[in-house]
């Protein structure tokens, strides 16, 4: 309302795009929610925001604003009113713990050990309330990406450079660890392509998931995966030698609407047997379909119909959303690809995690994040998911970092 000189809208965090960073020097620093809540910059940022939402609540009872005024000031009213809530709600938490903390500090007797622990384990509490507030009040801050509700096209590739027979098992572990994790979600999970390999692994598969948030939670499980596992059969079994192997994952978002136009000519169509899993029609008729885009050079199959033209359907949609994609990675990334940065060249050096079963150890290079238990992960059930949320909470983190940081250079720079 600048011809009222009283209030002016503030973005929320909107004016930047985040990923996660490989080697952001915050990360010591602002390991979980509430250490970076503590932060200054935060402070200074969420009490601007709660003053504005004070001023905008006033200026609404005002009886001069006219119907676009008031429309203006009820949506940014609407922004600002969960995050002032969560703002009070942890200021709240915060005096309690430090009223906890001063009581503790005086109940060192004997007399006074069961209160203690009592005190103690409500700190505990308390502070894991802290945490889940600072990470709902950052989920606010932080903004929606445009496809976070989009359903998606995953694909799997077994590693081309190392690890042989090791990465095609791996990749079939790993395909069956995202179907898993898509029950557990309660999701849609559909076979579009599956090309095993000869001893029971798998050279390529992709699937089309649907359901709430998929591309949220999955988004940054595209990369390249290492594999590190003694092999169960051959010399290597009986001597013992941890062998090392690679796959890679492609998530790509597939709005629910992809208008892209194209052009029949364009298309090379070829027909062939399906390979693997699929029934008694497999390698008895020409059901799977391959599309091939002459003008990108774009390629789809699909075999998980037994009739050709369903199959064809689906790959019509699958390359659609490919080409749609093209224009998803300009507004994700004006440097460099979103398929490319997941994809990368395969080499071990710009893996993402690591599994290595010799030590029962997955590690997440980008967070710095151990977990145990490889078999659970592998489950696709709460390890994985846990796993997940995890970078999600990093990537919110870095987000609103970075976010302060541009403010106090452009702040600095007058």
């Amino acid at each position: 309302l600048h011809n009222h000189g009283i209030w002016r809208p503030k973005p929320l965090l909107d004016t930047a795009r985040f990923t996660l960073s490989f080697n952001s020097r915050h990360r010591k620093n602002h390991q979980d929610s509430q250490a970076l809540w503590k932060h200054e910059a935060v402070q200074k940022y969420l009490e601007s925001l709660s003053k504005e939402y004070q001023q905008v609540s006033h200026q609404l009872s005002a009886h001069s604003l006219n119907d676009f005024e008031q429309r203006t000031l009820r949506r940014r009213c609407a922004d600002l009113s969960p995050i002032a809530a969560a703002f009070q709600e942890i200021k709240k938490a915060e005096r309690e713990v430090q009223e906890l903390e001063a009581m503790c500090t005086e109940l060192d007797s004997r007399d006074e050990k069961q209160l203690l622990e009592l005190a103690l384990e409500e700190k505990e509490s308390l502070d894991k309330k802290m945490n889940m507030l600072c990470r709902k009040l950052f989920q606010l801050l932080v903004p929606k990406e445009k496809y976070d509700r989009s359903p998606v096209i995953l694909e799997v590739t077994a590693g081309r450079t190392t690890g042989g027979d090791i990465c095609q098992q791996f990749t079939k572990e790993m395909f069956d660890m995202y179907q898993s994790y898509a029950d557990y979600k309660r999701w849609t999970f559909d076979i579009v392509n599956y090309t095993p390999a000869e001893i029971g692994g798998l050279h390529h598969a992709a699937a089309h998931i649907s359901g709430e948030n998929v591309y949220r939670h999955l988004k940054y499980e595209g990369g390249t995966h290492r594999v590190q596992r003694i092999p169960e059969t051959g010399m290597s079994s009986r001597m013992q030698r941890v062998h090392t192997g690679t796959m890679s994952v492609i998530v790509l978002p597939q709005p629910e609407e992809v208008d892209i136009k194209v052009d029949p000519k364009d298309l090379r169509i070829d027909t062939f047997r399906a390979k693997g899993a699929g029934g008694q029609h497999v390698n008895k008729t020409d059901s799977a379909v391959r599309i091939v885009h002459l003008p990108t050079g774009l390629a789809v199959e699909c075999q998980q119909e037994r009739s050709q033209q369903l199959n064809k359907e689906i790959a019509l949609r699958t390359l659609r959303a490919k080409l749609y994609q093209q224009v998803v990675e300009k507004q994700l990334s004006q440097e460099q690809s979103a398929r490319k940065l997941q994809l990368g060249t395969r080499a071990q050096s710009e893996r993402i995690r690591t599994y290595n079963f010799t030590q029962d150890r997955v590690t997440d290079h980008r967070i710095s994040y151990d977990a145990r238990n490889i078999k659970e992960i592998l489950s696709g059930k709460e390890a994985l998911d846990k796993l997940i949320n995890r970078l999600l909470e990093f990537a919110e983190i870095e987000a609103v970092t970075q976010y302060l940081e541009n403010l106090q250079a452009l702040e600095g720079g007058g």
